[in-house]
């Protein structure tokens, strides 16, 4: 009788099993519900409903985690930031192949999307863990419509990428959780960063944290312990499509992963069945040395000194006291200044290869060739091998300070650093040819180093001469020209710019070929340039045919060369030579804001901690134009193509040709002369010439809006009214539905509260009378702050629109002109 009962329990246990378990598979007809669960072929991995942590709520949450261990261990979550309210959860997928998550009222809680469409989609679990949509009777992996291997949680699993494809601008990359009982994305993520050479990077929000180093071959330069083993194989993949970092479990026995914690730890875990448990096979945080900059420029980190931080050898602390005082961020600096063409270098071994975000890098050169370069090009402060493999190939270069460097000993590599040549030992040996050689270069390097000096000070001398008077010739007929406008001040100053030979600028473009070419506005066009030893520059060149590009050409040289800001965009020089004019800047390789954020595809690259970011950043470089610098300056055209990335896409502002310069307690002026973009300039300045630095500020609302939405102002278009994107704003607002207006990529990367008060101080920014509209200080405090904001009134509408007085909402309206969204001058617009 024991027996039968034992076989009924076992058969329907079994039942129950294969009820609660439907394969790897999800049909259009056969949904996943709440209790039930889908198994990888292989038995490895489980996707289903769960309660993270220690969360015993009605939070529920769909999520891949390991089917064959004891330790309950998700690996990916699909709901990350809305949890299902009960176990009314359904998991479906419907044609043409979307997978989406609802609840028990039928609201869609979570989905998928894809550019592709099939008549049969399933979803299946494979055995790697990733879970993809395709077509029932294609397995081919370049032909999935989606994949959770796309869109990583806090871990990365073996076959994963890691990195950037540079044809869609996907970017993969850990986000932490929240805490451990909330799977929403949390302070840090994980990146292989593509910017300059490839390197691993921790960020918390936009700052780094960590750092990996770059890739050298067999390892990340800071990870020596992460080389390839019995158990894991890494490598680093770089071509024309794709960017990205991954590893391979050599043995399929092991269950290993990587794993971005709540708190910041990045960890390397292998399973030991043994203890049922987790151990750390490698942490990002082993060591006090492992935090980022910890000793600034060119000092290093040794974890068994203590102080752990000390300088470089011919290098000092930069401020002696704080270093006595353990703070080490303000790094060291040479003994001796650098001269360029007679600095060389030293060799420093065993250490962690410096930040490669401001490098550059040749796979074919060698390594002497790499020095011929580094030594060319001034800005160069270091190089070495690419690849340390087969003793060494390829070249890496920095061309910045360098940053973040630990002492590693034997498992660390090589680097020859820019040192002026009078540091450098000539006395290769101890023989008397040598020491003899040392004391003629000792003698002789000085007096020939004095005389080229000598005849290098009399032939810039000569030239500056000419040059300046050609200046002051041209500038005098721009004084005449800009002076036609009783409004504008005119400046004499003298201009202090580093000078560009014609025919070096004709080099690094390529002669102006339309492939250098980047951009074009009113002043002319802009082309990308490489400076001998590697420099990239952007090059504005006036149009021989512009009068408005002479009045820009003066007002930027006038305007930033007065201006040092993060926020704003670097001018290196000049070039007044024949006929040509033309102004030198750095080069931001993600160019310029409106390229992200209103590109669907490029838009992905840009989550909301960068977005934030971004905003701040900007807020910073008007704050610093309006109240901190020299002089006030009124940008007048600030708009989403003025707002350049650099290679951590922090925001600098640019195209100074249409600002004003104002000194004393002057804030504003007006003038007959309108300049500025539609869409952008506030209602007193457009229909009135009145502008002042609460012009500037309602561009920045403006701006505000567009980065939240993705959505142009002017080209907004909403199918239940012809309100622009600041009445749409003002409408959701009143209505206390101010979200709706986020693009909906960054609803996963946002914080809530951050959003809201962006959308908020965007809406004080662009109210309708300038007095209303707060200092950009006080924006700065409110983006930044949590105390409590005052209501904004209603916005200054510049519309063209035909509006139905029926929605209760009034504006300003002016008389129709040029509706294109390009930089626009109108004369006497009224």
């Amino acid at each position: 009788m024991n027996k039968i009962c034992f076989f009924f329990l076992l058969t329907i246990f079994s039942l129950v099993q294969k009820l609660n378990s439907q394969g790897d598979i999800i049909t259009a007809s056969q949904f996943l519900k709440d209790g039930q669960t889908i198994v990888s072929s292989d038995g490895t991995f489980e996707l289903g409903f769960f309660s993270p942590g220690k969360n015993t709520s009605a939070n529920r949450y769909v999520g891949i985690w390991y089917k064959k261990i004891s330790a309950f261990t998700p690996v990916w979550v699909a709901n990350r930031q809305i949890p299902v309210k009960g176990i009314s959860g359904i998991l479906k997928i419907v044609q043409p192949g979307y997978l989406f998550l609802i609840n028990v009222t039928n609201d869609t809680i979570w989905s998928t999307n894809s550019s592709r469409t099939v008549k049969n989609p399933v979803a299946q679990l494979l055995d790697t863990g990733n879970l993809v949509v395709r077509d029932v009777n294609d397995h081919d992996p370049d032909n999935f419509l989606w994949q959770s291997f796309d869109y990583p949680s806090d871990t990365l699993l073996a076959s994963m990428k890691l990195g950037i494809n540079l044809v869609t601008g996907l970017e993969r990359y850990l986000s932490s959780w929240k805490s451990d009982d909330d799977p929403a994305p949390g302070d840090y993520t994980y990146h292989c960063d593509p910017t300059g050479y490839p390197q691993d990077l921790m960020r918390k929000g936009p700052n780094v944290v960590y750092r990996a180093g770059p890739w050298n071959g067999l390892r990340w330069s800071g990870a020596p312990n992460m080389e390839n083993n019995s158990i894991t194989s890494f490598g680093l993949v770089m071509n024309n499509q794709e960017i990205y970092y991954k590893y391979e479990l050599v043995n399929k026995s092991i269950v290993s992963t990587f794993r971005l914690r709540s708190n910041g730890n990045a960890m390397r875990m292998i399973w030991v069945e043994k203890k049922e448990g987790w151990i750390n096979y490698h942490s990002a945080d082993a060591d006090h040395c492992e935090t980022y900059k910890l000793c600034g420029a060119y000092g290093t980190c040794t974890i068994f000194t203590d102080p752990v931080c000390r300088c470089l050898d011919k290098f000092v602390p930069k401020h002696p006291d704080d270093w006595n005082r353990a703070d080490w961020s303000s790094g060291c600096v040479r003994n001796r200044p650098l001269n360029c063409t007679l600095d060389g270098f030293v060799k420093y071994s065993g250490v962690k290869l410096p930040d490669t975000r401001n490098s550059w890098f040749d796979e074919t050169m060698t390594l002497d060739e790499c020095k011929a370069v580094c030594w060319r090009n001034c800005s160069c402060m270091g190089y070495t091998n690419l690849d340390i493999r087969n003793g060494g190939s390829g070249c890496l270069l920095w061309t910045g300070e360098l940053v973040d460097i630990r002492q590693l000993s034997e498992s660390g590599q090589d680097i020859y650093i820019r040192i002026a040549a009078s540091e450098i030992n000539f006395a290769g040996s101890n023989d008397g040819s040598s020491r003899k050689k040392s004391v003629i270069l000792a003698i002789a390097l000085p007096l020939v180093a004095m005389v080229l000096l000598v005849v290098g000070v009399c032939l810039i001398f000569h030239r500056q001469k000419k040059i300046a008077e050609t200046m002051l010739i041209e500038k005098g007929r721009l004084d005449d020209n800009i002076n036609k406008d009783n409004n504008i001040q005119s400046h004499h100053e003298d201009f202090e710019l580093p000078l560009f030979d014609l025919s070096t600028i004709k080099k690094a473009t390529n002669n102006f070929s339309l492939e250098n070419k980047i951009g074009a506005g009113g002043f002319g066009k802009v082309y990308k340039g490489v400076l001998d030893g590697g420099q990239e520059v952007a090059v504005k060149r006036l149009s021989v045919t512009s009068r408005q590009g002479n009045d820009e050409f003066k007002n930027e040289v006038i305007c930033i060369t007065e201006l040092q800001h993060r926020n704003l965009v670097k001018l290196l020089g000049c070039c007044i030579q024949e006929e040509e004019k033309m102004l030198v800047y750095e080069y931001m390789p993600n160019k310029s804001l409106d390229l992200f954020i209103f590109d669907q595809r490029r838009g992905t690259l840009l989550d909301w901690p960068k977005r934030f970011n971004i905003i701040n950043g900007i807020a910073r470089g008007l704050m610093y134009l309006h109240e901190d610098s020299r002089l006030r300056i009124i940008h007048r055209d600030l708009k989403a193509s003025n707002v350049l990335l650099d290679i951590e896409m922090n925001p600098k502002i640019s195209d100074f040709g249409m600002a004003r310069s104002f000194g004393g307690n002057e804030t504003g002026a007006n003038t007959s002369r309108v300049v500025g973009t539609y869409g952008y300039m506030s209602p007193e300045y457009a229909v009135d010439g009145v502008f002042s630095v609460k012009s500037d500020v309602f561009s920045f609302g403006v701006l505000i809006l567009e980065i939240v939405s993705g959505k142009k102002n002017r080209r907004f278009i909403h199918p239940d009214h012809n309100l622009n994107l600041i009445g749409h704003a003002w409408m959701l607002h009143r209505e206390g539905r101010s979200s709706e207006i986020v693009n909906p990529d960054l609803v996963e990367s946002c914080h809530i509260s951050e959003l809201q008060r962006s959308i908020h101080v965007g809406l004080l920014c662009v109210q309708q009378s300038p007095e209303d509209r707060p200092k950009m200080s006080s924006v700065v405090l409110m983006l930044t702050n949590e105390g409590i904001l005052p209501q904004p009134k209603p916005p200054g509408f510049f519309t063209e629109r035909n509006i139905d007085d029926a929605t209760g909402y009034s504006w300003s309206s002016h008389t129709p002109c040029s509706v294109n969204d390009v930089t626009i001058t109108l004369l006497d617009a009224r």
